[in-house]
């Protein structure tokens, strides 16, 4: 594939997924997320991504997890989009942004009603006692919630990631692979190429 300097990384971006959520087997959308906490100590986890725009990259979850914790101290985060069977890696790099609270309403509102009680029901990352602790939750707002819609609870939000660096990665035969290195500057992207 021939990727040329004018090249919006963003528009290639989306056209790898699309061939991706074509060719991959499960959660093409699914990405690596990297934080750090206060003392610059890194933590990676699997996110899906559930929104891209000319602004950047958006997943949601509990703002008591601790990655929406590590992101309030730190708003800096990487991604990496791996599709083994395509045979393609994309890096990601930028500031952190948490999305308007109608933006996250909007996106809410298309989530299964499970997953809707679940965005309550969990208190993400925080210790559990035991399953039925869990389950007795679900429970209780499942029917606190029986009628109607299920509001978008406070603690549960999204987060946009700004791109500043976007490295495209392609497998290529000997070993000699594709990677393109585009970098935000004043006005543009900036475009080069890496050794593999």
């Amino acid at each position: 594939m021939h990727i040329s300097s004018d090249t919006d990384p963003l528009a290639l971006f989306s056209t790898w997924l699309a061939e991706a959520e074509r060719g991959e087997i499960n959660d093409p959308n699914a990405m690596t997320l990297a934080t750090v906490d206060a003392d610059g100590t890194p933590s990676a986890r699997m996110v899906l991504l559930k929104g891209l725009d000319d602004h950047g990259f958006v997943f949601y979850t509990n703002l008591g997890s601790r990655k929406a914790r590590e992101l309030a101290q730190r708003p800096r985060a990487a991604l990496c989009f791996h599709w083994k069977s395509l045979r393609r890696q994309v890096r990601v790099q930028g500031t952190v942004e948490r999305v308007s609270d109608t933006e996250a309403d909007t996106y809410f509102a298309t989530r299964p009603r499970i997953s809707q009680i679940g965005a309550w029901a969990s208190k993400q990352s925080q210790p559990l006692a035991g399953r039925f602790e869990l389950e007795g939750r679900v429970a209780r707002y499942t029917a606190r919630f029986a009628l109607g819609a299920v509001p978008r609870p406070a603690h549960w939000s999204g987060f946009r990631v700004i791109p500043q660096v976007i490295e495209f990665w392609e497998d290529r035969p000997f070993r000699l692979h594709m990677r393109m290195l585009f970098t935000r500057r004043e006005g543009g992207w900036e475009t080069g190429e890496l050794y593999p």
